[in-house]
This record gives C-alpha cells, sequence and structure tokens, in this order.
C-alpha cells in the first residue's frame, strides 16, 4: 500500500507536467481537440469581455467583481488544465491519471466557476439589444424555472451520482476509451452534472443549508464507495488499460486501478464533507442583525 500511496502524492502534487515527463512528449503532447478548445475560447472571450465592460460602469460592486473574475479564471484554468494538458493523453495510458482528470473536472473546476456566478458577467458581453433579445429569449423558454429544478438539491445529488456510477461502469468506461465522442460525452456528463450539483450546494439563495449538508455527506459516501470498490478489487475493470500492460510509475494495471480508487476515495470524500462542514458553519453563523442585539443584550 505504501508504494501506491507514494505514487498518489506524485501524481497530485506534480500533476500534468509529471505525466508528460514520464513518457516524454511524443506520447503525451497538449491536445487541442477543437470539440474542446473552442468551447473553453468562446467561454473565457465571453466572461472577459462582459467582466471589462462591467468593470467600466460599477462604482460600488468593484470588489466583487474583482472576486468573481479571479474565481472564474482560477476555475477556467483548472478546467483547460484538466481537459488540454498532457494530462489529458495520459489518461490513455493511466486509469489513476484518467481519474485525476474527473476530479480536477468535478471538485475544483465546477465549484469555482459556479462560485464565480459567470452568466450575468457573459450577458454583459453582448451590446444593449443583444442582451435584451437574450433575456426575453430566456425568459420566453422558461429557462429560470427549469434552472431552479435541474439545481434542486436532492435532484442535483442523484444526477451526478447517476453520472458517476454510470460512467465508470466498465462496459461505458471502456468504450469512452475507444471512442472520441463517447469520451466528449463522459466528460460532458461528469461536468454538467457536478455544476448542477455545486449551484445546488453552493447558492445561498437556492440552498437548504440542512439539506444541502446532508447532500454533501451522502455524496462522499457514494463516491467514496465507488473509489473503495475500485481499490480493493481482485482484478482490473477495464480492459483497454489491462490490454496496455504496464502503467506509467512502473505500476501494474491492477496497481493503477487501486491508486485510482484511492483518489477517487480519500480526497473526493474528503472535500465534500468539507463543504458539509462550511455549510453548516456558515448556517450557523449569526446575521449582522442578530449579533448586533446580542452585543446589547436583553
Amino acid at each position: 500500500m505504501r508504494p501506491l500511496i507514494a505514487a498518489l502524492l506524485a501524481w497530485a502534487f506534480a500533476g500534468p507536467a509529471f505525466a508528460h515527463a514520464v513518457a516524454g512528449p511524443e506520447r503525451y503532447a497538449w491536445s487541442w481537440d477543437p470539440w474542446i478548445t473552442i468551447p473553453l475560447a468562446v467561454g473565457v472571450g465571453l466572461f472577459l469581455g462582459g467582466w471589462r465592460r462591467l468593470h467600466g460602469r460599477s462604482v460600488h460592486g468593484v470588489d466583487g467583481l474583482r472576486r468573481r473574475g479571479f474565481l472564474f479564471v482560477l476555475g477556467w484554468t483548472v478546467l483547460a488544465g484538466a481537459l488540454v494538458s498532457p494530462l489529458h493523453q495520459a489518461g490513455e495510458r493511466s486509469f489513476t491519471a484518467h481519474m485525476l482528470e474527473h476530479e480536477l473536472l468535478m471538485l475544483a473546476a465546477a465549484p469555482l466557476l459556479v462560485l464565480a456566478e459567470p452568466l450575468g458577467v457573459m450577458l454583459w458581453a453582448f451590446p444593449a439589444a443583444g442582451r435584451r433579445a437574450l433575456g426575453r429569449s430566456i425568459r420566453t423558454a422558461a429557462l429560470p424555472s427549469l434552472s431552479r429544478r435541474l439545481t434542486a438539491p436532492v435532484f442535483a445529488t442523484l444526477a451526478q451520482a447517476a453520472a458517476l456510477w454510470l460512467g465508470h461502469a466498465p462496459s461505458l468506461f471502456d468504450r469512452a476509451l475507444r471512442s472520441d465522442g463517447w469520451h466528449v460525452a463522459q466528460h460532458l456528463s461528469f461536468l454538467i452534472t457536478a455544476l448542477l450539483f455545486w449551484s445546488a450546494m453552493l447558492t445561498r439563495r437556492r440552498r437548504n443549508p440542512g439539506v444541502a449538508a446532508l447532500c454533501l455527506f451522502a455524496t462522499s459516501v457514494v463516491s467514496g464507495a465507488l473509489g473503495a470498490m475500485m481499490a480493493f478489487a481482485r482484478s482490473p475493470w477495464y480492459a483497454p488499460y489491462s490490454e496496455l500492460g504496464m502503467a506509467p510509475l512502473g505500476l501494474t494495471p491492477m496497481e493503477d486501478q487501486q491508486l485510482a480508487g484511492l483518489l477517487m476515495w480519500a480526497p473526493g470524500g474528503a472535500v465534500h464533507v468539507a463543504a458539509a462542514l462550511a455549510v453548516i458553519a456558515t448556517a450557523l453563523r449569526p446575521t449582522p442583525d442578530l449579533a448586533a442585539e446580542a452585543s446589547h443584550g436583553p
């Protein structure tokens, strides 16, 4: 077990550069798939355009706007790093690298992007007439109502759990490894359900703190159980990795799967538990009015 833990720490701290160094540039190059790079470019372009326009007009909300900009850039960088850096191609050779990519999508990029609340900023990238037209289209299509339903805490939790378990089912995972289209669909399902989940957990106006905390604890158990099953399995689950033989770091396919399972189980569960505790702590914190009343006494 100690070699596996050491390897896990190496992957976690070295990340894409480490994956690049293990197999050489001829194998693990940067990925420039237009189905990935174009949406990433459009997203960051819209946000930065809207942010610049809002920043030029803002007088009082500048600090909040800067915070949102920082969170978006950080989340976008993590997302782009997971999908475009050598880590993406390393995932075709190592299940551990693939799992690290999934964890970055669901546990880092998604919550950061949700906290940035980018859609309102992106809307300001369009001229006034375009913003009004988009606003009317959104209201006509009943998107706000649909959004509330999709980000209901229980629904979002179940949707993410379903995507996680189905996406790692051996038959579907093997298909994703052998088909670029299925691979894109797999990553989309992970990212979209993670965005819905973290929107339900982190958006104050939508969440009940008690329900959100329970959903976060439940998710830590659900994802941890899947990771534990991988870690303690007696044989490799995924045929394409088994057929490749030795993985980077000199791991056998079974050891590579065990390491990936530990990555999902321990760090993944810790993120959800920490988020649940943060939600509870925020809910227990007195509001300014209550704090002032308590300080003056009866």
